[in-house]
């Protein structure tokens, strides 16, 4: 599998990608910019490559099933398909009453 590059500063084959809520909170991120290798490559992709490259917290907040997605703020699911220029946002799960 490939990895992406993370960077602080968004390049031309980057996603964006935005962490909201309790979410930001627990990671310790509110953006990430990442190259992507290859055209393009799922949401589930690149989730799985920040968990191993930032360890047990990151894999355990972003392993959580219920989170939300979106790409360019179009709600997505993990199997969607990032290219180069997207926004990727994740929320938290969420709850009412």
């Amino acid at each position: 599998m490939h990895r992406p590059r993370l960077r602080p500063v968004a390049q031309m084959n980057d996603v964006r990608v935005c962490f909201f809520a309790r979410l930001r909170e627990v990671l310790g991120e509110r953006e990430l910019s990442v190259a992507l290798d290859d055209e393009s490559m799922s949401v589930a992709q690149l989730l799985e490559q920040l968990a191993l490259e930032r360890g047990e917290r990151w894999a355990e907040a972003l392993g959580d099933s219920r989170l939300v997605i979106a790409i360019n703020q179009q709600v997505s699911s993990r199997d969607s398909r990032l290219k180069v220029g997207d926004e990727l946002a994740v929320f938290p799960p969420v709850t009412g009453g």
